[in-house]
């Protein structure tokens, strides 16, 4: 395990990828470091990711964690919930990573959308700056707004516009307004 201390989560979810990797289920990296790949910069030690995973699959994915040294506690969403489950992993050192399982409106296509990024000698899967931003529309909490803006932003002119809204539609009308303001907001499109 590459974790040596607290507040190395990235470390830990290099692990993560590993064992995902050799299991060949497909994820890509969604949260703060995400944000950061889209030009979004805010201290934070979280690391998240979606799975293209059926959520029956889930605990048994847990016990493989557990197995190979992880604590692992699987959660499920009731069917009001827009994410079907959330596998938690940590280490001793309370390092922690959430991997997100069957998100309402996330579509197959965004796993190859997503973005091979070298990281500490390794390459993590980060979603695409499309799917970032709808996804980011559909929480539609003040910091994922704040962070679908600053993508906004630093995307300039590399924006693929009837994607972005295509994307968000699949999310809900509520994600679909979020967007429209960001947009105006951003003076894009």
């Amino acid at each position: 395990m590459r974790a040596t201390a607290s507040g190395q989560s990235t470390a830990l979810l290099l692990d993560i990828v590993d064992q995902l990797v050799r299991e060949k289920i497909d994820y890509a990296v969604v949260g703060a470091m995400a944000a950061a790949v889209h030009g979004v910069i805010r201290a934070t030690a979280d690391a998240d990711a979606v799975l293209l995973l059926p959520v029956q699959q889930a605990a048994a994915l847990r016990r493989r964690f557990v197995a190979a040294g992880f604590r692992a506690q699987l959660q499920r969403g009731d069917s009001m919930d827009p994410i079907q489950a959330m596998l938690t992993v940590d280490d001793d050192f309370r390092n922690r990573v959430d991997l997100l399982i069957g998100v309402q409106g996330l579509e197959v296509a965004a796993f190859g959308r997503a973005l091979s990024i070298p990281f500490n000698g390794a390459s993590l899967r980060i979603m695409g700056r499309e799917d970032f931003i709808a996804m980011k529309a559909f929480a539609g909490g003040p910091q994922d707004l704040a962070d679908a803006s600053a993508a906004l932003i630093a995307a300039d002119s590399g924006i693929d516009l009837p994607l972005l809204r295509r994307l968000t539609e699949r999310y809900g009308r509520d994600a679909s307004a979020a967007l429209d303001r960001l947009l105006a907001e951003n003076n894009v499109g």
